[in-house]
């Protein structure tokens, strides 16, 4: 009579279809269990420096009551799941009795996962959040780079001159597919309001690589939005990915991130010449900063390398591995930071 009133452990457990916001799980259990279970109690926390989770005791209220309903369950939306994030998960089986009580099975073994980098539909919430902050449209005529000698005498002695794409570090939003996978180089294109040239000032080093913008920016090149962000500050952050057609980082970016058309997008357009003779005519946004990663590399010959005369330390613009304000109404979405 006693083993009526238990449960099997579920086993097996298996997690699937994982998003940046969502998963599907599912179990093995007895038959006769399968028909009598009335409700699943779903465990789920964070995975902290590798240790395994200790979940609750059996008779604890769980994170999660769910209905019992066919396998596998859609598990989204319950704890604001972050993207690219470890996770452990343990279930439980439940009999909901007359008297309110549930009778229940033990926890299951504790299974881990990793949830995804956002999708192309968060990216597109992203990028509609980064329209509105853009601003207007202010012409520009160089890409240029900012770094220490250090780094521009190693480009010259240890890579012919050339310099390389780089992993991307993880500053920014948390789900951008473009963090620890996309390799480039960071150029910049903003100008100042009152002279329409690039600032004397920058956080990242005194010596500057300046290059022609339609080097970089042309009908030949793919544009892709990639990031929006800000660090606490007032300050907002655009990345754009510039990929040359058929490129390596063009084929990485195709599927990921969404495309923007070169002459009307209100980050960084490239409009031809209207007439013959005329130049190009290049913009860039006034109110975010624009972040540009070009994913070829680039010869120190096909620009020029002076020094800039402004300060250099002003580090609360660098953004190296800077974690985005989760807080920010501005740039932040609804499936995690």
């Amino acid at each position: 009579m006693a083993d009526v009133d238990v449960l099997s452990t579920p086993h097996n457990i298996q997690v699937s279809e994982v998003t940046c916001d969502s998963f599907r799980i599912a179990w093995e259990m007895t038959p006769e269990d399968s028909a009598r279970v009335t409700h699943y109690f779903i465990d789920l926390s964070r995975k902290e420096g590798g240790d395994q989770n200790r979940f609750k005791h059996r008779d604890v209220p769980t994170k999660l009551v769910a209905k019992a309903v066919p396998l596998p369950m859609a598990v989204r939306g319950h704890w604001f799941l972050s993207p690219r994030t470890d996770y452990c998960v343990a279930v439980q089986t439940a009999v909901r009795q007359p008297d309110g009580d549930y009778l229940v099975s033990e926890w299951s073994q504790v299974v881990d996962f990793c949830t995804g980098d956002y999708a192309m539909d968060h990216l597109r919430q992203l990028l509609d959040k980064a329209q509105g902050a853009a601003g207007r449209l202010l012409r520009f005529s160089v890409f240029y780079r900012n770094q220490h000698p250090e780094y521009f005498n190693y480009v010259r002695t240890e890579c012919g001159g050339v310099m390389r794409p780089s992993l991307k570090d993880n500053s920014g939003s948390h789900g951008s597919p473009i963090n620890g996978k996309l390799h480039g180089i960071f150029f910049s294109c903003n100008t100042e309001f009152d002279t329409g040239l690039p600032p004397n000032d920058s956080p990242y080093g005194p010596l500057r690589f300046q290059i022609p913008a339609g080097h970089l920016l042309n009908p030949s090149t793919h544009l892709y939005f990639a990031d929006f962000y800000c660090m606490y500050t007032a300050y907002h952050y655009v990345v754009v990915v510039l990929a040359p057609a058929g490129s390596e980082g063009d084929s990485f970016c195709c599927s990921r991130l969404p495309l923007l058309d070169l002459a009307s997008n209100p980050f960084l357009t490239y409009n031809p010449p209207q007439k013959e003779g005329e130049e190009p005519v290049f913009c860039h946004a006034s109110d975010v900063i624009l972040e540009v990663l070009f994913t070829e590399p680039l010869s120190l010959e096909q620009g020029t390398l002076a020094q800039i005369s402004g300060h250099h330390q002003l580090m609360s613009l660098s953004t190296a591995n800077a974690k985005k304000d989760p807080s920010c109404k501005v740039c932040n979405i609804s499936v995690g930071r």
